[in-house]
């Protein structure tokens, strides 16, 4: 990581089909990121066609490149600002996918689609097949999807590819934003301390007309697995976090702070020897 960066992360109602009403809201929650000089703006998972593992989702599913996505481009561009959005997309091949797309203002775009589907979703989507990093503004980032967080190996890997941050936003339904929050507690501070890079996670909040209704929380934490900024109101809004170089750096310039450099993978893939000690 080279430049510190300002990010924020929006907790938004993503009402399921409602793909025009939730294009306006993601042009609000971007509008008030511009004025709190964010670079980049982070919206929750499928925010634009909303949240459903019913087989009807795919009716609003989205193609990328389409005219959403165009609009959003434009939008990017407009205010200056990087946009995280998500959306079940429709491949050209038929398949559903839980996508998380990456548009910069300069227009440029990159996709990211899950890769751990929870098992009701497993029916309906196709796991994505790659696993891409991104770099915008001297920081370099991946994207899980939900689910995708409580696979270590997954963020292991990010590591590996120089990650500074991994975004990690949630359609996480039921209970309360405090709740919700305890729950990541067990595994998200893990993400960030185990991998010396920052966490940022957001969720959906409401009810989605579509069976489901969600807490609406968001947190940042910090290399060290601390929590720099949280969110635990129900109601919509939005987290706004500067992730600076000197956090990064009270980590990684620490010899017995940074625990990563230090891990030994070719012992892991070692299959390990079984000592029978019983008599």
């Amino acid at each position: 990581m080279i430049n510190d960066i300002r990010v924020a992360v929006v907790v938004c109602r993503c009402p399921v089909g409602q793909v025009a009403h939730n294009l306006e809201r993601t042009r609000y929650w971007t509008i008030q990121a511009t004025k709190k000089r964010a670079a980049l703006v982070c919206f929750p998972e499928m925010n634009l066609t909303g949240y459903s593992h019913r087989e009807t989702i795919a009716e609003h599913a989205i193609t990328a490149p389409g005219p959403e996505i165009e609009a959003l481009v434009r939008l990017a561009a407009e205010h200056n600002i990087a946009l995280l959005v998500g959306f079940a997309e429709k491949r050209a091949d038929g398949r559903l996918c839980a996508s998380h797309m990456v548009i910069t203002p300069a227009g440029r775009t990159g996709v990211y689609r899950k890769l751990h589907l929870a098992p009701p979703e497993a029916d309906l989507f196709s796991p994505g097949e790659t696993l891409p990093m991104f770099r915008l503004s001297g920081v370099r980032f991946g994207i899980q999807l939900c689910y995708d967080a409580h696979f270590p190996e997954l963020s292991t890997c990010m590591a590996e590819a120089s990650a500074d941050m991994i975004f990690i936003p949630h359609a996480s339904p039921r209970g309360q934003a405090a709740d919700k929050h305890q729950s990541w507690m067990r595994h998200l501070p893990a993400r960030a301390f185990d991998n010396g890079l920052f966490i940022v996670a957001c969720n959906q909040t409401g009810d989605n007309g579509d069976g489901l209704v969600f807490p609406g929380n968001a947190v940042v934490f910090s290399p060290s697995g601390t929590i720099i900024k949280t969110r635990l109101s129900g109601n919509p809004g939005m987290l706004v976090a500067d992730l600076t170089v000197d956090q990064i750096r009270h980590v990684r310039c620490h010899r017995m702070r940074y625990f990563f450099p230090h891990r030994r993978p070719e012992l892991y893939r070692q299959k390990p020897i079984f000592n029978d000690l019983d008599p």
